[in-house]
Protein backbone atom coordinates (compact mmCIF):
# COMPACT_ATOMS: atom_id res chain seq x y z
CA UNK A 1 0.00 0.00 0.00
CA UNK A 2 1.48 3.48 -1.11
CA UNK A 3 1.75 5.90 1.78
CA UNK A 4 1.31 9.37 0.98
CA UNK A 5 4.17 11.55 2.66
CA UNK A 6 3.23 13.86 5.55
CA UNK A 7 3.75 16.92 3.99
CA UNK A 8 1.72 16.23 0.74
CA UNK A 9 -1.42 15.70 3.37
CA UNK A 10 -1.12 18.78 5.00
CA UNK A 11 -3.64 21.63 3.64
CA UNK A 12 -2.30 24.14 0.91
CA UNK A 13 -2.42 27.27 2.04
CA UNK A 14 -3.09 29.57 -0.42
CA UNK A 15 -0.65 32.76 -0.25
CA UNK A 16 -1.84 36.20 0.97
CA UNK A 17 -1.62 37.90 -1.87
CA UNK A 18 -3.48 35.43 -4.20
CA UNK A 19 -6.32 35.61 -2.08
CA UNK A 20 -6.60 38.86 -1.69
CA UNK A 21 -6.29 39.24 -5.64
CA UNK A 22 -9.66 36.56 -5.88
CA UNK A 23 -11.14 40.21 -5.12
CA UNK A 24 -10.16 41.67 -8.23
CA UNK A 25 -10.98 38.93 -10.38
CA UNK A 26 -14.17 38.58 -8.44
CA UNK A 27 -15.43 42.02 -9.31
CA UNK A 28 -15.75 41.04 -13.09
CA UNK A 29 -18.47 39.10 -11.80
CA UNK A 30 -21.77 41.86 -11.37
CA UNK A 31 -22.45 42.77 -8.05
CA UNK A 32 -25.88 42.00 -6.31
CA UNK A 33 -27.37 43.81 -3.79
CA UNK A 34 -27.84 42.99 -0.47
CA UNK A 35 -24.39 40.71 -0.66
CA UNK A 36 -20.99 41.55 0.00
CA UNK A 37 -17.33 39.59 -0.40
CA UNK A 38 -14.87 39.13 2.64
CA UNK A 39 -11.61 36.85 1.84
CA UNK A 40 -9.71 36.21 5.08
CA UNK A 41 -6.39 35.49 4.78
CA UNK A 42 -4.12 33.64 8.07
CA UNK A 43 -0.48 33.25 8.01
CA UNK A 44 1.61 32.77 10.94
CA UNK A 45 2.12 36.21 12.14
CA UNK A 46 -0.86 38.43 9.81
CA UNK A 47 -4.60 38.17 9.09
CA UNK A 48 -5.51 39.96 5.61
CA UNK A 49 -9.13 40.26 5.52
CA UNK A 50 -10.24 41.96 1.78
CA UNK A 51 -13.80 42.99 1.58
CA UNK A 52 -16.00 43.84 -1.55
CA UNK A 53 -19.21 45.52 -1.56
CA UNK A 54 -22.18 47.42 -3.67
CA UNK A 55 -22.23 50.93 -1.90
CA UNK A 56 -25.94 50.46 -1.79
CA UNK A 57 -25.62 47.95 0.76
CA UNK A 58 -23.61 50.37 3.34
CA UNK A 59 -25.17 53.71 2.40
CA UNK A 60 -28.52 52.96 0.51
CA UNK A 61 -27.50 54.46 -2.79
CA UNK A 62 -24.57 53.59 -5.42
CA UNK A 63 -23.24 57.09 -6.38
CA UNK A 64 -21.56 60.05 -5.05
CA UNK A 65 -23.20 61.41 -2.34
CA UNK A 66 -24.93 64.74 -3.48
CA UNK A 67 -26.59 66.05 0.06
CA UNK A 68 -25.00 67.29 2.99
CA UNK A 69 -26.93 64.63 5.24
CA UNK A 70 -25.41 61.91 2.46
CA UNK A 71 -21.98 63.17 2.90
CA UNK A 72 -22.10 62.79 6.41
CA UNK A 73 -24.01 59.13 5.75
CA UNK A 74 -20.75 58.21 3.73
CA UNK A 75 -18.19 59.97 6.17
CA UNK A 76 -19.79 57.95 9.11
CA UNK A 77 -19.49 55.00 7.02
CA UNK A 78 -15.62 55.56 5.70
CA UNK A 79 -14.89 55.94 9.30
CA UNK A 80 -16.19 52.97 10.92
CA UNK A 81 -14.24 50.89 8.31
CA UNK A 82 -10.86 52.77 9.11
CA UNK A 83 -11.81 52.27 12.30
CA UNK A 84 -11.16 47.75 11.20
CA UNK A 85 -10.17 46.80 14.22
CA UNK A 86 -13.69 47.59 16.10
CA UNK A 87 -15.25 45.94 12.84
CA UNK A 88 -13.23 43.27 13.03
CA UNK A 89 -12.52 41.59 16.53
CA UNK A 90 -10.11 38.83 15.60
CA UNK A 91 -9.81 36.22 18.68
CA UNK A 92 -7.33 37.83 21.75
CA UNK A 93 -5.63 34.58 21.77
CA UNK A 94 -3.92 35.67 18.34
CA UNK A 95 -2.83 38.88 19.82
CA UNK A 96 -3.85 41.09 16.80
CA UNK A 97 -3.56 44.86 15.99
CA UNK A 98 -4.78 46.73 13.02
CA UNK A 99 -1.54 47.39 10.98
CA UNK A 100 -3.58 49.03 7.30
CA UNK A 101 -6.92 49.95 6.39
CA UNK A 102 -7.39 50.93 2.83
CA UNK A 103 -10.24 51.48 1.18
CA UNK A 104 -11.39 52.63 -2.54
CA UNK A 105 -14.47 53.78 -4.15
CA UNK A 106 -14.27 55.71 -7.10
CA UNK A 107 -17.86 57.46 -6.10
CA UNK A 108 -16.85 58.35 -3.02
CA UNK A 109 -13.44 59.30 -4.31
CA UNK A 110 -11.40 56.94 -2.09
CA UNK A 111 -7.99 55.60 -2.68
CA UNK A 112 -6.68 54.87 -5.66
CA UNK A 113 -8.40 53.31 -8.92
CA UNK A 114 -8.71 49.72 -9.33
CA UNK A 115 -9.24 49.37 -13.50
CA UNK A 116 -12.48 47.60 -12.42
CA UNK A 117 -15.35 49.06 -14.73
CA UNK A 118 -18.01 50.64 -12.42
CA UNK A 119 -21.43 50.04 -14.58
CA UNK A 120 -23.82 53.16 -14.45
CA UNK A 121 -25.73 53.72 -11.27
CA UNK A 122 -23.81 50.57 -9.71
CA UNK A 123 -20.92 51.73 -7.85
CA UNK A 124 -18.66 49.24 -5.38
CA UNK A 125 -16.22 49.96 -2.06
CA UNK A 126 -13.48 47.73 -2.01
CA UNK A 127 -11.50 47.27 1.60
CA UNK A 128 -8.21 45.80 2.67
CA UNK A 129 -7.63 45.46 6.00
CA UNK A 130 -4.00 43.95 7.79
CA UNK A 131 -3.75 43.10 11.40
CA UNK A 132 -0.49 41.89 12.39
CA UNK A 133 -0.77 39.12 14.84
CA UNK A 134 1.80 37.53 17.95
CA UNK A 135 0.16 34.46 16.44
CA UNK A 136 -2.64 34.68 13.98
CA UNK A 137 -3.23 30.68 14.05
CA UNK A 138 -4.40 30.82 17.21
CA UNK A 139 -7.18 32.77 16.63
CA UNK A 140 -10.23 30.78 16.49
CA UNK A 141 -12.59 33.16 15.11
CA UNK A 142 -13.46 37.06 14.02
CA UNK A 143 -16.33 38.92 15.26
CA UNK A 144 -17.42 41.24 12.68
CA UNK A 145 -20.22 43.79 12.78
CA UNK A 146 -21.17 44.12 9.36
CA UNK A 147 -24.38 43.68 9.83
CA UNK A 148 -24.67 47.11 11.44
CA UNK A 149 -25.57 47.73 7.71
CA UNK A 150 -29.12 47.32 7.17
CA UNK A 151 -28.65 46.55 3.57
CA UNK A 152 -27.07 44.08 4.01
CA UNK A 153 -27.97 40.96 4.22
CA UNK A 154 -25.10 37.86 3.18
CA UNK A 155 -21.82 37.25 3.21
CA UNK A 156 -20.03 35.21 1.02
CA UNK A 157 -17.00 33.96 2.78
CA UNK A 158 -13.41 32.47 1.40
CA UNK A 159 -10.85 31.71 4.55
CA UNK A 160 -7.35 30.78 3.60
CA UNK A 161 -5.93 29.08 7.12
CA UNK A 162 -3.12 26.64 8.97
CA UNK A 163 -6.02 24.48 8.97
CA UNK A 164 -7.20 24.54 5.03
CA UNK A 165 -9.38 26.49 2.59
CA UNK A 166 -13.07 26.89 3.00
CA UNK A 167 -15.86 29.06 1.76
CA UNK A 168 -19.13 29.75 3.47
CA UNK A 169 -21.93 31.84 3.30
CA UNK A 170 -22.99 33.88 6.23
CA UNK A 171 -26.80 35.43 6.35
CA UNK A 172 -27.77 38.38 9.20
CA UNK A 173 -27.61 38.34 11.88
CA UNK A 174 -24.20 35.80 12.07
CA UNK A 175 -21.50 37.99 13.40
CA UNK A 176 -18.97 35.30 13.89
CA UNK A 177 -16.68 33.84 11.11
CA UNK A 178 -15.45 30.18 12.63
CA UNK A 179 -11.57 30.04 11.49
CA UNK A 180 -11.54 26.07 11.85
CA UNK A 181 -12.74 23.97 9.22
CA UNK A 182 -15.89 23.10 8.72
Amino acid sequence: MLRTPPTLRAPLMLPAALLLAAVQVAAAEPHSHGNAKLDIAVEPTKISIAFESPLDNLLGFERAPRTDRERQQADAMVAKFQAAQALFQIDPAAQCQLARAELTSAALKLGQPSGKAEQAGHADIDGSFEFNCADAAKAAYIEHGLFQFARLQRLEVQLATPKGQSKRSLKRPAGRIALGSR
